[in-house]
């Protein structure tokens, strides 16, 4: 869930962050050098935000220290991680390195000079260009502050069984999608579990909609003052998050996501909207479930239903780490392709590294949108975290005013832009 920098923060954050990086890689290389060269053993931190993450990568850790013993490093996953990690930046007490989702957060700490500059690293060399450009675009400018791990994807998880049970097949256009989760409902099934409770949950429909239908150039355009979310495309997106109420369990707004994956590993509905990430969270519950993933249908253009796909973990280095070279010897480790495996293996996410493949049957329904390029990013990265874009959602949800709606993006977005 997005937390909010006041722009109080963001000044001691700007501030401590430049006071920081006068003396550019060189010091570091050299302390790490000499901590080297005396056979020291040099202690790493290794932040990263992903909580259902923690075992796979303490297992990759592991497996590093092992074959590194004058290297020891140590994962720190704390909740609520953003937050931690902007606090621990004003405080200058920041990880050597770090694994992040490529949001806002990332953007904002990338602009104020927080991270090492990848732009020539031979490394990159094996990264999908799409994930390369999409870091680039988030934070607007041609350097590269990380490089790209893995990436997730979000569209509609749906039960299989209950599928052949119905006779129902995939939908393709919105339409279908709607008429699809009419006549589960019309045989006294839920057709889709909503968890209103938890709003981060809230942007994974809301992002395939967005993107889809107004496109992630509409909040460069925000920005500029050339369009607002009172308008007729956006308000498109607002009645289609409305209509998916209709086809939500009766308890709808006290659910979160926790009771989401545990009650659709029950199979109390037939479609979940919900990203790649909770497919092990549901398979824990119930190993013999037979699930699979397809695109959400947003508009009756099959050729515009983009899967929503986009960095899930980055990693990055200190600009002023004191061991740089052994923190870029950590992510030189983390992209060898077999490690990429046993990661994607088990988190059911896809490699931004090239030539490394996610064969899961449960998410094999995407792999068309990835073979023919058919991804965009999620539309939130490009929304500033201060706006609140998951709790304006969620209140509309609960009230259904689209007036209001659409007003409280617009009100909310200018207050931040005033900011700056």
């Amino acid at each position: 869930m997005k937390k909010t920098a006041t722009t109080i923060f963001t000044s001691v954050l700007a501030l401590s962050v430049i006071a920081g990086c006068g003396g550019g890689n060189t010091n570091s290389e050299a302390s790490s050098n000499t901590a080297a060269a005396k056979g020291e053993k040099v202690k790493l931190e290794f932040f990263q935000n992903k909580t259902e993450a923690k075992a796979s990568f303490d297992a990759l850790i592991k497996k590093f220290n092992d074959a590194n013993p004058n290297i020891v490093v140590t994962q720190v996953n704390p909740p609520d991680a953003e937050t931690v990690l902007k606090t621990r930046v004003a405080k200058k007490d920041i990880p050597d390195v770090m694994g992040l989702g490529a949001n806002d957060t990332f953007a904002q700490l990338s602009k104020s000079g927080l991270f090492a500059d990848f732009s020539n690293d031979p490394l990159i060399a094996n990264i999908q260009p799409s994930y390369i450009d999409m870091l680039k675009r988030l934070t607007s400018t041609d350097q590269l502050y990380a490089i790209p791990f893995t990436a997730n994807a979000s569209g509609v998880i749906y039960n299989k069984t209950i599928f052949k049970e119905l006779g129902l097949s995939v939908p393709k256009t919105w339409d279908e999608m709607i008429a699809t989760a009419q006549k589960v409902k019309d045989a006294g099934k839920t057709p889709f579990y909503l968890t209103i409770k938890d709003s981060w949950t809230l942007l994974v429909p809301f992002n395939s909609l967005s993107t889809n239908i107004v496109g992630l150039d509409f909040y460069d355009k925000r920005s500029k003052g050339s369009v607002k979310f009172d308008s007729p495309e956006f308000r498109e997106v607002a009645e289609k998050q409305l209509k998916l109420l209709d086809f939500g369990q009766k308890d709808m707004m006290g659910k979160g996501y926790n009771d989401g994956n545990a009650a659709f590993a029950k199979g109390e509905s037939a479609m979940y909207l919900q990203g790649v990430w909770a497919i092990p969270e549901i398979i824990k519950a119930n190993p013999s479930i037979d699930l699979g993933v397809f695109p959400f249908a947003a508009t009756n253009d099959p050729s515009k239903n983009k899967v929503m796909s986009g960095v899930d973990t980055l990693l990055t280095i200190s600009k002023n780490s004191k061991h740089a070279e052994e923190a870029k010897k950590f992510i030189e480790f983390m992209l060898k392709p077999e490690n990429v495996q046993i990661y994607i293996d088990e988190q059911k996410a896809f490699s931004a590294v090239k030539n490394v493949n996610q064969t899961d049957a449960s998410v094999q329904g995407l792999n068309a949108s990835f073979a023919s390029g058919s991804i965009e990013d999620f539309s939130d990265h490009y929304i500033p975290g201060a706006v609140k874009a998951d709790t304006i959602i969620q209140s509309y949800l609960q009230k259904k005013d689209i007036d209001a709606y659409v007003k409280q993006f617009d009100t909310e977005w200018d207050k931040v832009a005033s900011r700056k």
